[in-house]
């Protein structure tokens, strides 16, 4: 399995973009489809998206579709969460998972990060 750190959540406004990076160790990297999900207050863990492990392909959440982009760079063991118009309802803790194979149940994924805060001002 792989070791995983997300980095990059902070406070920004309504409206503004950011990037979140996960960072992961061991090299099998290449292998796992990566995925992204949020834990609002008071919410259940939400699907936000996934990719290949290839990279070629991903799908998102209906709620952050044009919106967020996710990517990777199997060179550098890193996936990406490139976020944009932003919303208050995006606040999250945002955590990266890797999986064997696509999908959007969180039961599916064998590794976590520690996730990452993303608060979102109106």
């Amino acid at each position: 399995q792989v070791q995983l750190v997300e980095s990059g959540g902070r406070l920004v406004q309504a409206g503004g973009s950011l990037r979140l990076s996960c960072a992961a160790s061991g090299r099998t990297f290449s292998s796992y489809v990566m995925g992204w999900f949020r834990l609002a207050p008071g919410k259940e863990r939400e699907f936000v998206t996934v990719i290949t492990s290839s990279g070629g392909n991903s799908y998102y959440a209906d709620s952050v579709k044009g919106r967020f982009t996710i990517s990777r760079d199997n060179a550098k063991n890193t996936v990406y969460l490139q976020m944009n118009s932003l919303k208050p309802e995006d606040t999250a803790v945002y955590y990266c998972a890797a999986a064997a194979w696509i999908s959007q149940d969180a039961n599916d994924y064998v590794s976590w990060g520690q996730g990452t805060r993303v608060t979102v001002s109106s």
